[in-house]
Parts: C-alpha cells; sequence; structure tokens
C-alpha cells in the first residue's frame, strides 16, 4: 500500500510519499514514486503516484518521453501554460495508459485504478494542487 499526502499552505506546499512496494509478505521493494521537474524561474512541477505500479511507471515514462521528445503542437508538462493544463497532460496519459492496458491486466485480477496527486506553480501565477 503506498501512502501519499499532499497540503498547501500560504508559506508552501508539502508532498510526503512513501517508497516502499511489496507482491507479497517477503517480498518488499522500493520504486520512485515522487517526481519532480522545474524548469529554473519558470515552473516547479512535482507528481506522486499511488496504485497499480504497472500502470503508473508506464504513465510516468510516458510523460517523460514527452518531454525529452516533445511533438509538434502537443503540451508537455515544461511547456503547458496553466498547471490546470499539466493537470489535465497527466489525466490525458493516465487514460491512455488504461485505455491500452486496463483489460489484460483486469483479466488478471488486477486494479488498474492509479492515483495521481500534482502540485506545482508557474511563474506568476499561484502555487495549485490536483487529485487526478
Amino acid at each position: 500500500m503506498t501512502y501519499c499526502v499532499a497540503f498547501k499552505t500560504n508559506a508552501g506546499m508539502v508532498l510526503l510519499c512513501d517508497r516502499r512496494t511489496n507482491a507479497g509478505v517477503d517480498i518488499i521493494s522500493k520504486y520512485r514514486k515522487m517526481l519532480t521537474w522545474e524548469v529554473p524561474g519558470d515552473r516547479v512541477i512535482a507528481m506522486m503516484t499511488l496504485g497499480n505500479l504497472a500502470i503508473t511507471q508506464t504513465v510516468t515514462s510516458l510523460l517523460q518521453e514527452n518531454i525529452d521528445k516533445p511533438m509538434d503542437g502537443i503540451d508537455t508538462l515544461l511547456d503547458a501554460e496553466p498547471m490546470f493544463r499539466v493537470a489535465d497532460i497527466v489525466g490525458d496519459a493516465m487514460r491512455a495508459v488504461q485505455q491500452c492496458y486496463a483489460r489484460n491486466i483486469a483479466q488478471m485480477g488486477e486494479s488498474t485504478a492509479p492515483s495521481i496527486i500534482v502540485g506545482g506553480q508557474r511563474a506568476g501565477d499561484g502555487m495549485r494542487l490536483f487529485h487526478v
């Protein structure tokens, strides 16, 4: 089970999550469930993932691939204008991954329902926090 918490105060934001994953009583490993991106002077984005690790790893890989190899006319986390659009991009990636893999994972009796918490700030705007 993953534990994540995020809250926004007048002084800033706090995002905390664990790093453990387990696949049974004695199979415990660590995986990075919080990712951050920054464009100095422009934006800072933090994202925490909860739920099916296969789905969340694929979502984060897709988001990073879109940053590394941007396509014309497609917003990435690093060039989306408002933070709401950043959350929307994360939701679009989650939806695409679920549509691709959900049926096969569900046939194995596993849940494909992840949650993602996205927070950040763009220059000149206030801090925003979203549960996707």
